[in-house]
């Protein structure tokens, strides 16, 4: 697994939506990224900044926020806290 540094947190993002609340398909080509998801790894923070986030929360991050990693064929998010912009 990931063990993230200062101030970073990694994140799984969720799913795009495959369908519209109106029952419509929407093709991979259109699907916007996800802009939620679970955090999965926290690292220990900074001296003059605590981490606010724990493992499990619901965040909901920025859409162009952090890096992309992928392991095992999983897609993972590594972004800092101060990207994230609320716990759900």
């Amino acid at each position: 697994m990931i063990k993230p540094l200062a101030d970073r947190v990694v994140i799984e993002p969720k799913e795009a939506e495959k369908q519209t609340a109106a029952g419509l398909y929407i093709p991979d080509t259109a699907k916007e990224k996800p802009q939620q998801g679970v955090v999965l790894a926290v690292g220990p923070g900074k001296k003059d900044e605590p981490m606010e986030v724990k493992e499990g929360d619901m965040v909901l991050y920025g859409k162009y926020a952090g890096t992309e990693v992928t392991i095992d064929d999983k897609k993972y998010l590594i972004v800092k806290q101060s990207d994230i912009l609320a716990i759900i």
